[in-house]
Protein backbone atom coordinates (compact mmCIF):
# COMPACT_ATOMS: atom_id res chain seq x y z
CA UNK A 1 0.00 0.00 0.00
CA UNK A 2 1.47 2.94 -1.20
CA UNK A 3 0.31 6.61 -0.18
CA UNK A 4 -0.40 8.01 -3.92
CA UNK A 5 -3.43 5.17 -3.83
CA UNK A 6 -4.94 6.84 -1.60
CA UNK A 7 -3.95 10.68 -2.68
CA UNK A 8 -6.17 13.40 -3.98
CA UNK A 9 -4.58 15.87 -6.00
CA UNK A 10 -4.17 19.69 -6.26
CA UNK A 11 -2.33 20.49 -8.99
CA UNK A 12 -0.48 23.92 -9.46
CA UNK A 13 1.07 25.92 -12.58
CA UNK A 14 2.93 27.63 -10.41
CA UNK A 15 4.24 30.11 -12.75
CA UNK A 16 0.58 31.43 -13.86
CA UNK A 17 -0.98 31.87 -10.09
CA UNK A 18 1.91 33.83 -8.97
CA UNK A 19 1.90 36.03 -11.80
CA UNK A 20 5.38 35.48 -12.86
CA UNK A 21 6.20 37.69 -16.21
CA UNK A 22 5.68 35.23 -19.08
CA UNK A 23 9.61 36.16 -20.11
CA UNK A 24 12.46 35.39 -17.25
CA UNK A 25 15.41 37.61 -17.77
CA UNK A 26 17.70 35.69 -15.69
CA UNK A 27 17.66 38.39 -12.69
CA UNK A 28 18.01 38.40 -9.05
CA UNK A 29 15.35 35.68 -8.11
CA UNK A 30 11.82 36.94 -6.67
CA UNK A 31 10.66 34.95 -4.17
CA UNK A 32 6.81 34.33 -5.71
CA UNK A 33 7.03 30.54 -4.55
CA UNK A 34 6.37 31.88 -0.77
CA UNK A 35 3.05 33.46 -1.83
CA UNK A 36 1.74 30.31 -2.30
CA UNK A 37 2.48 29.34 0.91
CA UNK A 38 -1.27 30.19 2.01
CA UNK A 39 -2.48 27.77 -0.68
CA UNK A 40 -1.11 24.64 1.46
CA UNK A 41 -3.83 25.63 4.26
CA UNK A 42 -6.29 26.25 1.58
CA UNK A 43 -5.36 22.03 0.01
CA UNK A 44 -5.17 21.00 3.60
CA UNK A 45 -8.86 22.21 4.63
CA UNK A 46 -10.24 20.57 1.40
CA UNK A 47 -8.96 17.33 2.87
CA UNK A 48 -6.47 16.97 -0.40
CA UNK A 49 -2.91 15.08 0.55
CA UNK A 50 -1.29 16.07 -2.09
CA UNK A 51 0.28 18.51 -4.17
CA UNK A 52 1.70 18.27 -7.95
CA UNK A 53 3.39 21.80 -8.99
CA UNK A 54 5.59 22.54 -11.46
CA UNK A 55 7.40 22.75 -13.71
CA UNK A 56 9.36 25.11 -11.21
CA UNK A 57 13.12 24.82 -12.94
CA UNK A 58 14.49 28.04 -14.49
CA UNK A 59 13.98 28.18 -18.10
CA UNK A 60 13.20 31.57 -20.09
CA UNK A 61 9.29 30.85 -21.09
CA UNK A 62 6.30 28.84 -19.86
CA UNK A 63 8.73 26.18 -17.66
CA UNK A 64 9.24 23.53 -19.96
CA UNK A 65 11.58 24.43 -22.09
CA UNK A 66 14.79 24.02 -19.39
CA UNK A 67 17.52 25.96 -18.60
CA UNK A 68 18.82 24.56 -15.39
CA UNK A 69 17.42 21.35 -13.88
CA UNK A 70 19.18 22.25 -10.15
CA UNK A 71 17.90 25.89 -9.97
CA UNK A 72 14.48 27.25 -8.95
CA UNK A 73 13.29 29.46 -11.81
CA UNK A 74 14.66 33.06 -10.49
CA UNK A 75 11.00 34.25 -11.17
CA UNK A 76 10.22 31.80 -8.11
CA UNK A 77 12.63 32.20 -5.83
CA UNK A 78 15.45 30.11 -4.45
CA UNK A 79 16.75 26.36 -3.99
CA UNK A 80 15.95 27.78 -0.47
CA UNK A 81 12.51 28.84 -0.97
CA UNK A 82 11.55 24.89 -2.51
CA UNK A 83 13.02 23.43 0.41
CA UNK A 84 10.99 25.25 2.82
CA UNK A 85 7.69 24.86 0.63
CA UNK A 86 7.88 21.20 0.61
CA UNK A 87 8.67 21.05 4.00
CA UNK A 88 5.60 23.39 4.54
CA UNK A 89 3.69 21.30 2.70
CA UNK A 90 5.20 17.70 4.58
CA UNK A 91 4.20 19.42 7.75
CA UNK A 92 0.63 19.75 6.51
CA UNK A 93 0.58 16.11 5.80
CA UNK A 94 0.73 17.24 2.08
CA UNK A 95 2.93 15.01 -0.49
CA UNK A 96 4.79 16.88 -3.01
CA UNK A 97 5.62 15.90 -6.61
CA UNK A 98 7.65 18.24 -9.03
CA UNK A 99 7.36 18.48 -13.18
CA UNK A 100 9.97 16.02 -14.68
CA UNK A 101 11.14 17.81 -18.05
CA UNK A 102 13.19 15.39 -19.38
CA UNK A 103 12.43 14.42 -23.16
CA UNK A 104 13.94 18.06 -23.98
CA UNK A 105 15.33 21.54 -22.82
CA UNK A 106 15.23 24.67 -23.62
CA UNK A 107 18.04 26.57 -25.92
CA UNK A 108 19.86 28.28 -23.18
CA UNK A 109 20.85 24.55 -21.51
CA UNK A 110 24.45 24.72 -21.06
CA UNK A 111 24.61 21.71 -23.28
CA UNK A 112 22.78 23.41 -25.97
CA UNK A 113 25.32 25.98 -25.91
CA UNK A 114 28.07 24.34 -25.74
CA UNK A 115 26.93 22.92 -29.57
CA UNK A 116 26.24 26.54 -30.70
CA UNK A 117 29.37 27.48 -29.77
CA UNK A 118 31.75 24.82 -30.46
CA UNK A 119 30.00 23.08 -33.56
CA UNK A 120 31.13 19.67 -34.56
CA UNK A 121 33.77 19.61 -31.11
CA UNK A 122 31.06 20.01 -28.55
CA UNK A 123 31.61 17.15 -26.69
CA UNK A 124 27.27 17.12 -26.21
CA UNK A 125 26.96 16.88 -29.68
CA UNK A 126 25.40 13.45 -29.18
CA UNK A 127 23.19 14.87 -26.33
CA UNK A 128 19.89 15.71 -28.38
CA UNK A 129 18.75 13.41 -31.53
CA UNK A 130 19.62 14.06 -35.28
CA UNK A 131 21.73 17.02 -34.51
CA UNK A 132 22.53 18.01 -38.10
CA UNK A 133 25.36 20.86 -38.99
CA UNK A 134 24.24 20.91 -43.01
CA UNK A 135 20.80 21.84 -41.77
CA UNK A 136 19.73 25.22 -40.20
CA UNK A 137 16.99 26.68 -38.69
CA UNK A 138 14.31 29.62 -37.89
CA UNK A 139 16.79 30.94 -35.09
CA UNK A 140 19.73 30.53 -37.73
CA UNK A 141 21.74 28.00 -35.93
CA UNK A 142 23.62 27.19 -38.95
CA UNK A 143 22.33 23.30 -37.94
CA UNK A 144 19.01 21.45 -37.13
CA UNK A 145 17.93 19.05 -34.16
CA UNK A 146 15.06 16.90 -33.40
CA UNK A 147 12.05 18.68 -31.55
CA UNK A 148 8.91 18.32 -29.19
CA UNK A 149 6.17 19.21 -30.90
CA UNK A 150 7.58 20.97 -33.88
CA UNK A 151 9.00 23.36 -31.89
CA UNK A 152 12.53 24.54 -32.25
CA UNK A 153 11.88 25.58 -29.20
CA UNK A 154 12.37 22.00 -26.69
CA UNK A 155 15.45 20.43 -27.91
CA UNK A 156 14.65 16.80 -27.79
CA UNK A 157 17.15 14.87 -25.57
CA UNK A 158 19.18 11.52 -26.71
CA UNK A 159 17.98 9.47 -23.90
CA UNK A 160 19.43 6.70 -25.28
CA UNK A 161 22.79 8.27 -24.59
CA UNK A 162 24.02 7.23 -21.42
CA UNK A 163 25.96 10.52 -20.62
CA UNK A 164 22.11 11.97 -20.41
CA UNK A 165 20.80 8.98 -19.17
CA UNK A 166 23.28 9.54 -16.06
CA UNK A 167 22.55 13.28 -16.19
CA UNK A 168 19.25 12.99 -15.42
CA UNK A 169 19.05 10.11 -12.75
CA UNK A 170 21.19 12.45 -11.01
CA UNK A 171 18.75 15.30 -11.33
CA UNK A 172 16.52 13.17 -9.47
CA UNK A 173 18.90 12.27 -6.73
CA UNK A 174 19.75 15.80 -6.56
CA UNK A 175 15.72 16.78 -6.07
CA UNK A 176 15.04 13.82 -3.82
CA UNK A 177 18.08 15.19 -1.21
CA UNK A 178 18.05 18.62 -2.25
CA UNK A 179 13.79 19.02 -1.60
CA UNK A 180 12.71 15.87 -0.24
CA UNK A 181 10.29 15.49 -2.73
CA UNK A 182 7.85 12.56 -3.07
CA UNK A 183 7.77 11.70 -6.68
CA UNK A 184 7.53 13.17 -10.20
CA UNK A 185 5.20 13.78 -13.07
CA UNK A 186 7.00 13.07 -16.62
CA UNK A 187 5.92 15.55 -19.16
CA UNK A 188 5.78 14.28 -22.62
CA UNK A 189 6.04 10.47 -21.22
CA UNK A 190 4.39 8.83 -24.41
CA UNK A 191 7.21 9.61 -26.52
CA UNK A 192 9.84 9.09 -23.56
CA UNK A 193 12.36 6.11 -24.16
CA UNK A 194 11.47 3.18 -22.86
CA UNK A 195 14.74 2.21 -21.87
CA UNK A 196 15.29 5.44 -20.35
CA UNK A 197 11.72 5.03 -18.80
CA UNK A 198 13.00 1.55 -16.82
CA UNK A 199 16.23 3.47 -15.53
CA UNK A 200 13.92 5.90 -14.26
CA UNK A 201 12.16 3.34 -12.15
CA UNK A 202 15.08 1.74 -11.20
CA UNK A 203 16.27 5.26 -9.59
CA UNK A 204 12.90 5.62 -8.33
CA UNK A 205 12.62 2.52 -6.24
CA UNK A 206 16.57 3.62 -5.09
CA UNK A 207 16.14 7.66 -3.89
CA UNK A 208 12.98 6.90 -1.29
CA UNK A 209 10.23 4.54 -0.31
CA UNK A 210 6.84 4.96 -2.39
CA UNK A 211 8.54 7.39 -5.10
CA UNK A 212 6.11 7.71 -7.45
CA UNK A 213 6.71 8.35 -11.41
CA UNK A 214 3.54 9.37 -13.29
CA UNK A 215 3.87 9.65 -16.78
CA UNK A 216 1.50 12.77 -19.56
CA UNK A 217 0.22 10.13 -21.69
CA UNK A 218 -2.02 11.42 -23.93
CA UNK A 219 -3.72 8.21 -26.37
CA UNK A 220 -2.63 4.65 -26.82
CA UNK A 221 -2.52 1.47 -24.44
CA UNK A 222 -1.83 2.93 -21.02
CA UNK A 223 -0.24 -0.29 -20.17
CA UNK A 224 2.91 -0.07 -22.24
CA UNK A 225 3.74 2.63 -19.53
CA UNK A 226 1.84 2.04 -16.21
CA UNK A 227 3.05 -1.18 -15.28
CA UNK A 228 5.49 -3.08 -12.98
CA UNK A 229 9.02 -1.92 -14.71
CA UNK A 230 8.15 1.12 -15.94
CA UNK A 231 6.02 4.31 -14.30
CA UNK A 232 3.55 4.06 -11.44
CA UNK A 233 0.88 5.80 -13.19
CA UNK A 234 -0.23 7.93 -16.20
CA UNK A 235 -3.03 10.11 -16.76
CA UNK A 236 -6.05 9.59 -18.25
CA UNK A 237 -6.82 11.77 -20.97
CA UNK A 238 -9.78 9.18 -22.12
CA UNK A 239 -11.53 9.31 -19.05
CA UNK A 240 -11.56 13.29 -18.97
CA UNK A 241 -12.45 13.53 -22.61
CA UNK A 242 -15.53 10.53 -21.64
CA UNK A 243 -16.14 12.92 -18.42
CA UNK A 244 -17.07 16.22 -20.02
CA UNK A 245 -18.22 14.75 -23.35
CA UNK A 246 -20.50 12.16 -21.63
CA UNK A 247 -22.07 15.40 -19.77
CA UNK A 248 -22.93 17.80 -22.67
CA UNK A 249 -23.85 14.81 -24.52
CA UNK A 250 -26.21 13.40 -22.02
CA UNK A 251 -24.60 9.86 -23.29
CA UNK A 252 -23.58 7.97 -19.68
CA UNK A 253 -22.38 4.98 -22.30
CA UNK A 254 -19.61 6.78 -23.25
CA UNK A 255 -18.17 7.29 -19.58
CA UNK A 256 -19.01 4.09 -18.62
CA UNK A 257 -17.66 2.72 -21.70
CA UNK A 258 -14.54 4.56 -21.35
CA UNK A 259 -14.48 3.13 -17.43
CA UNK A 260 -14.61 -0.57 -18.34
CA UNK A 261 -11.91 0.11 -21.21
CA UNK A 262 -9.64 1.98 -19.07
CA UNK A 263 -9.75 -0.78 -16.11
CA UNK A 264 -9.71 -3.64 -19.15
CA UNK A 265 -6.54 -1.83 -20.28
CA UNK A 266 -4.35 -1.31 -17.14
CA UNK A 267 -2.70 -3.97 -14.76
CA UNK A 268 -4.66 -5.18 -11.70
CA UNK A 269 -3.10 -2.56 -9.09
CA UNK A 270 -2.44 0.68 -11.26
CA UNK A 271 -4.56 3.62 -10.72
CA UNK A 272 -4.82 6.17 -13.20
CA UNK A 273 -4.54 9.71 -12.54
CA UNK A 274 -7.59 10.94 -13.11
CA UNK A 275 -8.76 14.81 -13.57
CA UNK A 276 -11.56 17.09 -15.56
CA UNK A 277 -8.99 20.06 -16.33
CA UNK A 278 -5.34 21.09 -15.95
CA UNK A 279 -2.78 23.38 -17.48
CA UNK A 280 -3.34 22.21 -21.15
CA UNK A 281 -6.92 21.93 -21.50
CA UNK A 282 -9.68 24.29 -21.14
CA UNK A 283 -11.20 24.55 -17.44
CA UNK A 284 -14.46 22.15 -17.30
CA UNK A 285 -16.62 25.16 -15.71
CA UNK A 286 -16.06 26.12 -19.53
CA UNK A 287 -16.20 22.91 -21.38
CA UNK A 288 -19.67 22.23 -19.51
CA UNK A 289 -22.62 23.32 -21.36
CA UNK A 290 -24.73 23.33 -18.60
CA UNK A 291 -23.05 24.40 -15.78
CA UNK A 292 -25.04 22.32 -13.02
CA UNK A 293 -23.25 19.45 -14.23
CA UNK A 294 -20.00 21.01 -12.52
CA UNK A 295 -22.12 18.84 -9.18
CA UNK A 296 -22.08 15.01 -11.23
CA UNK A 297 -19.16 15.04 -13.14
CA UNK A 298 -16.89 15.84 -9.93
CA UNK A 299 -18.85 12.89 -8.01
CA UNK A 300 -17.69 10.87 -10.70
CA UNK A 301 -14.24 12.47 -10.66
CA UNK A 302 -13.72 11.68 -6.95
CA UNK A 303 -15.53 7.84 -7.03
CA UNK A 304 -14.70 6.39 -10.33
CA UNK A 305 -11.53 3.91 -9.98
CA UNK A 306 -8.11 6.14 -10.08
CA UNK A 307 -6.35 8.79 -8.33
CA UNK A 308 -8.30 12.38 -8.40
CA UNK A 309 -6.94 15.47 -9.20
CA UNK A 310 -7.91 19.00 -8.58
CA UNK A 311 -6.60 21.87 -10.98
CA UNK A 312 -5.73 25.34 -8.75
CA UNK A 313 -9.11 27.65 -9.32
CA UNK A 314 -11.43 24.85 -10.47
CA UNK A 315 -12.44 24.18 -7.05
CA UNK A 316 -13.70 28.14 -7.39
CA UNK A 317 -15.94 27.13 -10.35
CA UNK A 318 -13.65 29.62 -12.81
CA UNK A 319 -13.33 28.93 -16.36
CA UNK A 320 -10.83 29.34 -18.99
CA UNK A 321 -10.42 28.43 -22.64
CA UNK A 322 -7.55 28.48 -24.96
CA UNK A 323 -7.60 31.90 -26.82
CA UNK A 324 -5.49 32.23 -30.27
CA UNK A 325 -3.36 29.62 -29.43
CA UNK A 326 -2.08 30.61 -26.16
CA UNK A 327 -2.72 28.77 -22.62
CA UNK A 328 -2.40 31.60 -20.25
CA UNK A 329 -6.04 31.79 -19.85
CA UNK A 330 -5.73 28.41 -18.34
CA UNK A 331 -3.17 29.39 -16.20
CA UNK A 332 -4.06 32.24 -14.66
CA UNK A 333 -2.79 34.40 -11.22
CA UNK A 334 -5.54 33.90 -8.39
CA UNK A 335 -6.06 35.81 -5.41
CA UNK A 336 -6.97 33.31 -2.86
CA UNK A 337 -8.51 35.82 -0.89
CA UNK A 338 -11.06 36.44 -3.51
CA UNK A 339 -12.76 33.19 -2.82
CA UNK A 340 -13.70 32.98 1.03
CA UNK A 341 -17.12 31.20 0.40
CA UNK A 342 -17.98 29.59 -2.41
CA UNK A 343 -20.93 26.59 -3.52
CA UNK A 344 -18.36 24.65 -5.90
CA UNK A 345 -15.87 24.88 -3.32
CA UNK A 346 -17.85 23.49 -0.76
CA UNK A 347 -18.87 20.69 -3.31
CA UNK A 348 -14.72 19.51 -4.02
CA UNK A 349 -14.05 19.88 -0.23
CA UNK A 350 -17.18 17.12 0.72
CA UNK A 351 -16.10 15.02 -1.67
CA UNK A 352 -12.18 15.05 -0.75
CA UNK A 353 -13.23 14.70 2.60
CA UNK A 354 -15.74 11.59 1.99
CA UNK A 355 -12.95 9.66 -0.52
CA UNK A 356 -10.35 10.21 2.61
CA UNK A 357 -12.98 8.99 4.94
CA UNK A 358 -14.03 5.79 2.54
CA UNK A 359 -10.88 4.91 0.71
CA UNK A 360 -11.38 1.18 1.63
CA UNK A 361 -14.48 1.40 -0.88
CA UNK A 362 -13.42 4.02 -3.50
CA UNK A 363 -9.60 2.94 -3.28
CA UNK A 364 -9.51 -0.82 -3.05
CA UNK A 365 -13.14 -1.88 -3.91
CA UNK A 366 -13.71 -3.17 -7.05
CA UNK A 367 -16.29 -0.90 -9.37
CA UNK A 368 -19.29 -2.45 -10.43
CA UNK A 369 -22.07 -1.34 -12.46
CA UNK A 370 -25.52 -1.12 -11.13
CA UNK A 371 -27.92 1.04 -13.33
CA UNK A 372 -26.93 2.97 -17.15
CA UNK A 373 -28.70 4.71 -19.29
CA UNK A 374 -28.33 8.15 -21.02
CA UNK A 375 -28.98 10.06 -18.70
CA UNK A 376 -28.70 8.01 -15.22
CA UNK A 377 -25.76 5.97 -14.18
CA UNK A 378 -25.56 4.28 -11.06
CA UNK A 379 -22.12 1.90 -9.92
CA UNK A 380 -21.22 0.12 -6.50
CA UNK A 381 -17.77 0.49 -4.81
CA UNK A 382 -17.31 -1.64 -2.00
CA UNK A 383 -20.37 -1.25 0.46
CA UNK A 384 -21.23 2.43 -1.35
CA UNK A 385 -23.66 3.31 -4.16
CA UNK A 386 -22.81 6.13 -6.39
CA UNK A 387 -25.46 7.49 -8.22
CA UNK A 388 -26.09 10.65 -10.85
CA UNK A 389 -28.53 12.46 -13.06
CA UNK A 390 -27.41 14.54 -16.15
CA UNK A 391 -31.15 15.10 -16.51
CA UNK A 392 -32.86 18.60 -15.76
CA UNK A 393 -35.69 16.63 -14.08
CA UNK A 394 -35.33 14.07 -11.66
CA UNK A 395 -35.58 11.11 -11.73
CA UNK A 396 -35.72 7.43 -10.00
CA UNK A 397 -33.56 4.92 -10.21
CA UNK A 398 -33.76 0.82 -8.55
CA UNK A 399 -30.10 -0.36 -7.98
CA UNK A 400 -29.48 -4.03 -6.38
CA UNK A 401 -28.40 -3.65 -2.88
CA UNK A 402 -28.22 -5.18 0.51
CA UNK A 403 -31.41 -4.56 2.73
CA UNK A 404 -31.00 -1.90 5.33
CA UNK A 405 -30.66 1.50 5.64
CA UNK A 406 -28.57 4.24 3.73
CA UNK A 407 -27.40 7.69 4.42
CA UNK A 408 -26.30 9.96 1.54
CA UNK A 409 -22.71 11.20 2.45
CA UNK A 410 -23.61 14.77 0.73
CA UNK A 411 -26.78 15.80 1.29
CA UNK A 412 -27.77 13.57 4.73
CA UNK A 413 -30.51 12.01 3.09
CA UNK A 414 -31.99 8.29 4.59
CA UNK A 415 -32.95 5.62 2.19
CA UNK A 416 -34.06 2.38 2.81
CA UNK A 417 -33.25 -1.17 0.81
CA UNK A 418 -35.59 -4.46 0.84
CA UNK A 419 -35.99 -7.07 -1.31
CA UNK A 420 -32.53 -6.76 -2.60
CA UNK A 421 -33.29 -3.34 -4.05
CA UNK A 422 -32.72 0.82 -3.52
CA UNK A 423 -34.74 2.78 -4.64
CA UNK A 424 -33.44 6.36 -5.05
CA UNK A 425 -34.09 9.51 -6.14
CA UNK A 426 -31.99 12.02 -7.96
CA UNK A 427 -32.22 15.54 -8.16
CA UNK A 428 -32.02 17.42 -11.66
CA UNK A 429 -28.33 17.51 -12.69
CA UNK A 430 -26.94 15.78 -9.30
CA UNK A 431 -25.97 12.72 -7.36
CA UNK A 432 -25.42 11.20 -4.00
CA UNK A 433 -22.98 8.58 -2.53
CA UNK A 434 -25.03 6.22 -0.22
CA UNK A 435 -23.47 4.30 2.64
CA UNK A 436 -25.08 1.36 5.10
CA UNK A 437 -25.68 3.95 7.94
CA UNK A 438 -22.80 2.48 10.35
CA UNK A 439 -20.66 2.90 7.54
CA UNK A 440 -21.73 7.44 7.20
CA UNK A 441 -18.93 8.94 9.20
CA UNK A 442 -19.58 12.17 7.37
CA UNK A 443 -19.52 15.10 9.78
CA UNK A 444 -22.71 17.25 9.83
CA UNK A 445 -20.86 20.54 9.25
CA UNK A 446 -20.19 18.70 5.68
CA UNK A 447 -23.35 17.97 4.66
CA UNK A 448 -24.64 19.95 1.79
CA UNK A 449 -27.80 21.56 0.75
CA UNK A 450 -29.10 20.25 -2.40
CA UNK A 451 -28.12 22.17 -5.36
CA UNK A 452 -30.89 22.62 -8.52
CA UNK A 453 -29.52 22.98 -11.78
CA UNK A 454 -28.38 26.55 -12.65
CA UNK A 455 -27.49 27.40 -16.49
CA UNK A 456 -24.80 29.91 -14.74
CA UNK A 457 -21.58 29.20 -12.90
CA UNK A 458 -18.71 31.66 -11.39
CA UNK A 459 -17.54 34.31 -13.06
CA UNK A 460 -14.82 33.89 -16.49
CA UNK A 461 -11.02 34.71 -15.26
CA UNK A 462 -9.89 38.13 -15.97
CA UNK A 463 -7.89 38.48 -19.58
CA UNK A 464 -4.85 40.37 -17.46
CA UNK A 465 -4.78 38.12 -14.48
CA UNK A 466 -6.82 35.26 -14.95
CA UNK A 467 -8.44 36.00 -11.49
CA UNK A 468 -12.48 36.38 -11.53
CA UNK A 469 -13.50 39.72 -12.40
CA UNK A 470 -14.59 42.04 -9.82
CA UNK A 471 -17.22 44.12 -10.44
CA UNK A 472 -17.08 47.74 -9.06
CA UNK A 473 -20.63 46.59 -7.35
CA UNK A 474 -19.48 43.50 -5.30
CA UNK A 475 -17.42 46.45 -3.26
CA UNK A 476 -20.65 48.15 -1.89
CA UNK A 477 -21.76 47.15 1.67
CA UNK A 478 -24.65 45.32 2.49
CA UNK A 479 -28.02 46.81 4.60
CA UNK A 480 -27.77 46.27 8.01
CA UNK A 481 -29.45 44.10 9.43
CA UNK A 482 -32.73 45.52 10.74
CA UNK A 483 -33.28 46.32 6.55
CA UNK A 484 -33.55 42.98 6.04
CA UNK A 485 -36.20 41.79 8.43
CA UNK A 486 -38.51 39.29 7.78
CA UNK A 487 -36.69 38.02 4.76
CA UNK A 488 -33.37 36.94 6.06
CA UNK A 489 -34.88 34.39 7.65
CA UNK A 490 -32.71 35.14 11.15
CA UNK A 491 -29.11 35.24 9.19
CA UNK A 492 -27.48 38.43 10.40
CA UNK A 493 -26.18 40.22 7.70
CA UNK A 494 -22.82 41.89 8.35
CA UNK A 495 -21.89 45.58 7.04
CA UNK A 496 -19.62 44.07 4.55
CA UNK A 497 -18.72 43.62 0.75
CA UNK A 498 -20.72 41.30 -1.23
CA UNK A 499 -17.61 39.28 -2.11
CA UNK A 500 -17.10 38.31 1.51
CA UNK A 501 -20.92 37.37 2.39
CA UNK A 502 -22.41 33.82 2.55
CA UNK A 503 -24.98 32.37 0.13
CA UNK A 504 -27.29 33.09 2.62
CA UNK A 505 -26.60 36.50 3.66
CA UNK A 506 -26.62 37.37 -0.12
CA UNK A 507 -29.77 35.81 -0.83
CA UNK A 508 -31.17 37.97 2.15
CA UNK A 509 -29.98 41.09 0.64
CA UNK A 510 -31.29 40.14 -2.84
CA UNK A 511 -34.74 39.69 -1.40
CA UNK A 512 -34.37 43.09 0.60
CA UNK A 513 -33.51 44.52 -3.10
CA UNK A 514 -36.54 43.01 -4.20
CA UNK A 515 -38.73 44.14 -1.64
CA UNK A 516 -38.04 48.02 -2.52
CA UNK A 517 -39.07 47.49 -6.07
CA UNK A 518 -42.44 46.16 -5.17
CA UNK A 519 -44.06 42.51 -4.12
CA UNK A 520 -42.25 39.55 -3.40
CA UNK A 521 -43.98 36.92 -4.58
CA UNK A 522 -43.42 33.08 -3.91
CA UNK A 523 -41.69 31.93 -7.62
CA UNK A 524 -39.23 35.38 -7.02
CA UNK A 525 -38.35 34.13 -2.97
CA UNK A 526 -37.74 30.65 -4.60
CA UNK A 527 -35.67 32.09 -7.54
CA UNK A 528 -33.65 33.44 -4.91
CA UNK A 529 -33.67 30.69 -2.49
CA UNK A 530 -32.70 28.09 -5.76
CA UNK A 531 -29.83 30.19 -6.57
CA UNK A 532 -26.62 28.80 -4.23
CA UNK A 533 -23.70 29.71 -6.43
CA UNK A 534 -21.94 32.46 -4.45
CA UNK A 535 -20.42 34.44 -7.69
CA UNK A 536 -23.49 34.29 -9.37
CA UNK A 537 -25.09 35.75 -6.46
CA UNK A 538 -22.83 38.91 -5.52
CA UNK A 539 -23.29 39.66 -9.63
CA UNK A 540 -26.80 39.53 -8.85
CA UNK A 541 -27.12 41.81 -5.78
CA UNK A 542 -24.60 44.41 -7.40
CA UNK A 543 -27.03 44.53 -10.37
CA UNK A 544 -29.65 46.68 -8.51
CA UNK A 545 -30.06 50.27 -8.45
Amino acid sequence: MAWYDEAVFYHIYPLGLTGAPKHNDYGEPVHRLNTLVPWIEHIKKMGINALYIGPLFESVGHGYETTDYKKLDSRLGTNKDLTGFVNKCHTAGIKVILDGVFNHTGRDFFAFKDIKEKREGSAYRDWYCNVNFYGNNEYNDGFSYDNWGGYNLLVKLNQKNPAVRDYILDVIRFWVSEFDIDGLRLDAADVLDFDFMKALRKTADEVKPDFWLMGEVIHGDYSRWANADTLHSVTNYALHKGLYSGMNDHNFFEIAHTVKRTNDMIPRGIKLYNFVDNHDVERISSKLINKAHFVPVHILLFTLPGIPSIYYGSEFGIEGKKERGSDDSLRPFINLNDHKDDQCLRIISALAKIHEAHKQELVWSDYRELYLNNRQFAYGRGCLIVAVNNDDNEAQVSVPAADGDYVGLLYGKKVTASEGRLSISLPPNNGEIYAPSGKNVTDKKDILTIPVEKKSMPGKPNKEKGSVESKPDEKKSAPKADEVSGLSQGNVIPDIPYAEMTVEQLQAVILEKMSKNGPVTDQMRRDVENNIWHDSLVKWAGSFR
